[in-house]
């Protein structure tokens, strides 16, 4: 059965599982970019853009409100950002790891900084926690995450919190990590489990993150279980979309009226 939530290595509770993710994306903040397009060779910003396209219909209207949670360092709020007119509202950019975040800051910040063009889209940095979002209720036309999801204490709390916040009709778009089958899928296992644990633990000299990362997608949802959850949490016209031969997908789905 997959996992309720993430349950990084020591951890006891969801308390503890949220307080060690935290802490462990912290301690990698510095190298984290680097790492992920090294590790996916490049294909990663391949996902990111793809992922960002999907909801352009929204993402064209100024006045959508838009939160990319979970948001990193920022790279899918890039992403997002690039689909977003001049002058329009900015996209909130959530985390709860204060080191990924203020790295995120300074690449998707208001204009005029960075050398940033006036008028030009930005997005607002919000430390918070994806569990308890401090955003009203009904508030949102879009909710989009990359590679953060799987990372949440509660899989359904998550899902509740953002339906939550979502508007009716409202979009969710939850990009993921998932594992191939097949002949390719027994070569990307050998990969993911074993070069890139090492890779990760030379160039950021830790062992933790990174063997958490093949362990955590090795215990979340298959895309028909997610989906399942999805539907079972409020969620219309849930559907996943592989990318490169199902290594990721784009979870789709609607709140419902």
């Amino acid at each position: 059965m997959p996992a309720t939530g993430a349950k990084p290595q020591g951890a006891k509770d969801e308390a503890s599982a949220a307080k060690a993710v935290q802490q462990m994306f912290d301690s990698i903040a510095p190298r984290y970019d680097l790492l992920n397009h090294v590790l996916s060779a490049n294909v990663d910003r391949l996902w990111w853009h793809r992922a960002a396209r999907r909801f352009r219909g929204i993402l064209a209207d100024p006045e959508a409100e838009v939160l990319d949670i979970c948001c990193g360092t920022g790279d899918m709020t890039m992403a997002l950002l690039k689909c977003r007119p001049r002058g329009a509202r900015p996209i909130v950019a959530a985390d709860f790891s204060r080191e990924m975040l203020s790295r995120g800051a300074r690449k998707f910040g208001k204009p005029g900084v960075g050398g940033r063009k006036p008028g030009a889209p930005y997005a607002e940095p919000l430390e918070a926690d994806a569990l308890h979002l401090p955003l009203r209720s009904e508030s949102l036309d879009l909710i989009a995450t990359a590679f953060g999801f799987r990372n949440l204490a509660n899989y359904a709390a998550g899902l509740r919190e953002f339906h939550r916040v979502l508007k009716p009709g409202g979009q969710l778009g939850i990009l993921e990590f998932s594992e191939p089958g097949g002949l390719l899928g027994k070569a990307y296992a050998v990969y993911f489990h074993r070069v890139l644990p090492a890779i990760g633990r030379l160039v950021c000299g830790r062992t933790g993150p990174y063997n958490y990362l093949p362990a955590s997608v090795g215990s979340f949802f298959q895309p028909a279980a997610m989906l399942e959850l999805m539907a079972a949490n409020g969620y219309e016209q849930c559907a996943w979309q592989p990318y490169t031969f199902g290594i990721a997908g784009l979870y789709t789905a609607v709140r419902g009226l």
